[in-house]
Protein backbone atom coordinates (compact mmCIF):
# COMPACT_ATOMS: atom_id res chain seq x y z
CA UNK A 1 0.00 0.00 0.00
CA UNK A 2 1.60 3.24 -1.11
CA UNK A 3 -0.60 5.72 0.75
CA UNK A 4 -2.06 5.38 4.19
CA UNK A 5 -5.82 5.33 4.63
CA UNK A 6 -5.70 8.81 6.18
CA UNK A 7 -3.63 10.20 3.30
CA UNK A 8 -6.19 8.85 0.84
CA UNK A 9 -9.05 10.28 2.93
CA UNK A 10 -7.30 13.66 2.84
CA UNK A 11 -7.12 13.36 -0.96
CA UNK A 12 -10.89 12.83 -1.13
CA UNK A 13 -10.86 9.11 -1.97
CA UNK A 14 -14.40 7.87 -1.20
CA UNK A 15 -13.25 4.25 -0.86
CA UNK A 16 -10.69 5.33 1.73
CA UNK A 17 -13.49 6.79 3.84
CA UNK A 18 -15.16 3.37 3.94
CA UNK A 19 -11.81 1.72 4.68
CA UNK A 20 -11.26 4.21 7.50
CA UNK A 21 -14.61 3.27 9.03
CA UNK A 22 -13.83 -0.43 8.67
CA UNK A 23 -10.33 -0.06 10.08
CA UNK A 24 -11.02 2.29 12.99
CA UNK A 25 -14.75 1.92 13.66
CA UNK A 26 -14.44 -0.63 16.43
CA UNK A 27 -11.64 1.31 18.11
CA UNK A 28 -13.63 4.55 18.10
CA UNK A 29 -16.81 2.77 19.18
CA UNK A 30 -15.10 1.09 22.14
CA UNK A 31 -13.54 4.37 23.31
CA UNK A 32 -16.82 6.26 22.86
CA UNK A 33 -18.92 3.60 24.58
CA UNK A 34 -16.58 3.50 27.56
CA UNK A 35 -16.57 7.28 28.00
CA UNK A 36 -20.24 8.07 27.40
CA UNK A 37 -23.26 7.31 29.54
CA UNK A 38 -25.66 6.01 26.91
CA UNK A 39 -25.55 4.21 23.61
CA UNK A 40 -27.12 7.23 21.90
CA UNK A 41 -24.37 9.50 23.28
CA UNK A 42 -21.77 7.05 22.00
CA UNK A 43 -23.35 7.00 18.53
CA UNK A 44 -23.36 10.81 18.39
CA UNK A 45 -19.76 10.90 19.58
CA UNK A 46 -18.64 8.38 16.94
CA UNK A 47 -20.15 10.55 14.19
CA UNK A 48 -18.39 13.64 15.55
CA UNK A 49 -15.12 11.77 15.89
CA UNK A 50 -15.18 10.46 12.31
CA UNK A 51 -16.00 13.95 11.05
CA UNK A 52 -12.96 15.24 12.94
CA UNK A 53 -10.81 12.38 11.62
CA UNK A 54 -11.77 13.20 8.04
CA UNK A 55 -11.22 16.93 8.59
CA UNK A 56 -7.85 16.29 10.23
CA UNK A 57 -6.64 13.49 7.93
CA UNK A 58 -4.36 15.88 6.05
CA UNK A 59 -2.45 16.62 9.26
CA UNK A 60 -1.50 12.98 9.82
CA UNK A 61 2.27 12.57 9.89
CA UNK A 62 3.54 8.97 9.96
CA UNK A 63 6.76 10.23 11.54
CA UNK A 64 4.77 11.33 14.60
CA UNK A 65 3.02 7.98 15.18
CA UNK A 66 0.69 5.41 13.70
CA UNK A 67 -2.70 6.06 12.15
CA UNK A 68 -4.28 4.19 15.05
CA UNK A 69 -2.67 6.54 17.59
CA UNK A 70 -3.68 9.57 15.50
CA UNK A 71 -7.31 8.42 15.35
CA UNK A 72 -7.40 7.43 19.03
CA UNK A 73 -6.00 10.84 20.00
CA UNK A 74 -8.70 12.62 18.02
CA UNK A 75 -11.34 10.36 19.62
CA UNK A 76 -10.02 11.02 23.10
CA UNK A 77 -9.92 14.79 22.60
CA UNK A 78 -13.43 14.90 21.17
CA UNK A 79 -14.77 12.82 24.07
CA UNK A 80 -12.98 15.01 26.61
CA UNK A 81 -14.63 18.05 25.01
CA UNK A 82 -18.03 16.31 25.23
CA UNK A 83 -17.46 15.37 28.88
CA UNK A 84 -16.44 18.91 29.76
CA UNK A 85 -19.53 20.31 28.05
CA UNK A 86 -21.70 17.79 29.89
CA UNK A 87 -20.01 18.62 33.20
CA UNK A 88 -20.55 22.32 32.58
CA UNK A 89 -24.20 21.73 31.78
CA UNK A 90 -24.57 19.58 34.90
CA UNK A 91 -23.11 22.37 37.05
CA UNK A 92 -25.70 24.80 35.72
CA UNK A 93 -28.59 22.45 36.47
CA UNK A 94 -30.36 22.51 39.80
CA UNK A 95 -28.72 20.54 42.57
CA UNK A 96 -32.18 19.18 43.37
CA UNK A 97 -32.01 17.02 40.23
CA UNK A 98 -30.29 14.15 42.01
CA UNK A 99 -31.77 11.39 39.84
CA UNK A 100 -29.59 12.49 36.93
CA UNK A 101 -26.49 11.39 38.83
CA UNK A 102 -27.60 7.78 38.65
CA UNK A 103 -26.87 7.02 42.31
CA UNK A 104 -30.37 5.90 43.23
CA UNK A 105 -31.96 2.89 41.60
CA UNK A 106 -35.76 3.08 41.86
CA UNK A 107 -35.88 -0.72 42.18
CA UNK A 108 -33.98 -0.67 45.50
CA UNK A 109 -35.51 -0.49 48.94
CA UNK A 110 -36.51 2.89 50.35
CA UNK A 111 -33.58 2.85 52.77
CA UNK A 112 -31.03 2.29 50.00
CA UNK A 113 -32.65 4.99 47.85
CA UNK A 114 -32.57 7.46 50.74
CA UNK A 115 -28.89 6.68 51.35
CA UNK A 116 -28.13 7.05 47.64
CA UNK A 117 -29.93 10.40 47.58
CA UNK A 118 -27.91 11.55 50.59
CA UNK A 119 -24.70 10.45 48.85
CA UNK A 120 -25.71 12.32 45.69
CA UNK A 121 -26.40 15.48 47.70
CA UNK A 122 -23.00 15.13 49.37
CA UNK A 123 -21.27 14.68 46.01
CA UNK A 124 -23.00 17.81 44.70
CA UNK A 125 -21.30 19.79 47.52
CA UNK A 126 -17.81 18.89 46.27
CA UNK A 127 -15.70 21.13 44.07
CA UNK A 128 -16.65 20.59 40.40
CA UNK A 129 -13.33 18.95 39.48
CA UNK A 130 -13.54 16.62 42.49
CA UNK A 131 -17.12 15.74 41.62
CA UNK A 132 -16.10 15.01 38.03
CA UNK A 133 -13.32 12.65 39.19
CA UNK A 134 -15.77 10.76 41.43
CA UNK A 135 -18.43 10.55 38.73
CA UNK A 136 -15.95 9.20 36.17
CA UNK A 137 -14.63 6.64 38.64
CA UNK A 138 -17.81 5.56 40.37
CA UNK A 139 -20.56 6.06 37.80
CA UNK A 140 -18.63 5.37 34.61
CA UNK A 141 -16.23 2.83 36.07
CA UNK A 142 -13.03 4.43 34.78
CA UNK A 143 -9.71 3.55 36.39
CA UNK A 144 -7.50 6.22 37.95
CA UNK A 145 -5.24 6.23 34.89
CA UNK A 146 -8.21 6.49 32.51
CA UNK A 147 -9.56 9.44 34.50
CA UNK A 148 -6.12 11.07 34.35
CA UNK A 149 -6.11 10.63 30.56
CA UNK A 150 -9.64 11.95 30.10
CA UNK A 151 -9.16 14.99 32.33
CA UNK A 152 -5.51 15.49 31.37
CA UNK A 153 -4.44 15.51 35.02
CA UNK A 154 -1.47 13.86 36.69
CA UNK A 155 -2.30 10.38 38.00
CA UNK A 156 -1.34 11.34 41.56
CA UNK A 157 -3.71 14.30 41.48
CA UNK A 158 -6.57 12.06 40.35
CA UNK A 159 -5.86 9.54 43.12
CA UNK A 160 -5.67 12.30 45.74
CA UNK A 161 -8.87 13.95 44.51
CA UNK A 162 -10.68 10.59 44.52
CA UNK A 163 -9.53 9.73 48.05
CA UNK A 164 -10.24 13.18 49.47
CA UNK A 165 -13.58 13.35 47.67
CA UNK A 166 -14.69 10.02 49.13
CA UNK A 167 -13.57 11.08 52.60
CA UNK A 168 -15.45 14.37 52.25
CA UNK A 169 -18.61 12.57 51.07
CA UNK A 170 -18.41 10.25 54.10
CA UNK A 171 -18.01 13.24 56.39
CA UNK A 172 -20.93 15.09 54.78
CA UNK A 173 -23.07 11.97 55.21
CA UNK A 174 -21.97 11.53 58.82
CA UNK A 175 -20.29 8.19 58.11
CA UNK A 176 -17.22 7.23 60.14
CA UNK A 177 -13.92 7.79 58.37
CA UNK A 178 -12.60 4.65 56.67
CA UNK A 179 -9.37 4.93 58.71
CA UNK A 180 -11.30 4.06 61.86
CA UNK A 181 -12.57 0.88 60.10
CA UNK A 182 -9.00 -0.33 59.59
CA UNK A 183 -8.69 0.99 56.02
CA UNK A 184 -5.86 3.40 55.23
CA UNK A 185 -7.00 6.71 53.80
Amino acid sequence: MTDSVLARVAQGDARAVHECIDQFGSLIWSIARRLTRTRADAEDAVQEIFTDVWRSAGRFDPNQGSEKVFVATIARRRLIDRMRRAAHQARTESTDDIDSLGFADPGNSAEVCAEASAAARAVMQLRPEQRQVLELGILQGLSHSEIADVLQMPLGTVKTMMRRGLIQVRELMGIQNAASDGVRS
